[in-house]
């Protein structure tokens, strides 16, 4: 009798699974009402209240730094997408955000990237060097 092999043989078994979520957002826009299903799989048991503040803390991450990169430095636009390029200049453009976040006055931090990009003494500022 031949033996079965498992279907996906170098594949590491699944973590245990425990939660699957299932949020329905509905976004209201001008013309219609548009709604969107999304899954989450998760090995911790939550509650329904644990899931929610996790699925909110997910969506925080994404709004504070992917929304934040692509609307200052215009992520979305870069050319750069595949090699070593594109990995450094997410390395630089994470280092410069940080940067930016870190002064604080009023200033929108898009508003503060081109400042540093136009001042050569906000620049230094921001980077903490001394002005001569």
């Amino acid at each position: 009798m031949a033996r079965r092999r498992a279907p996906f043989p170098r594949r590491t078994a699944p973590a245990r699974r425990t939660t699957i979520i299932k949020v329905r957002s509905r976004t209201e826009l001008k013309d219609r009402c548009r709604t969107d299903t999304r899954y989450y799989i998760s090995s911790a048991a939550l509650t329904a209240e644990a899931a929610a503040h996790a699925v909110r803390g997910h969506w925080g991450i994404e709004n504070r730094l992917h929304w934040v990169l692509d609307v200052v430095f215009g992520d979305d636009q870069a050319r750069l997408r595949t090699g070593h390029g594109a990995k450094n200049m997410a390395v630089v453009r994470h280092f410069a955000i940080n940067l930016v976040r870190a002064v604080a006055d009023k200033k929108s931090l898009k508003l503060r990237r081109k400042l540093a990009g136009w001042d050569v003494k906000y620049l230094a500022s921001i980077l903490g060097l001394p002005l001569r």
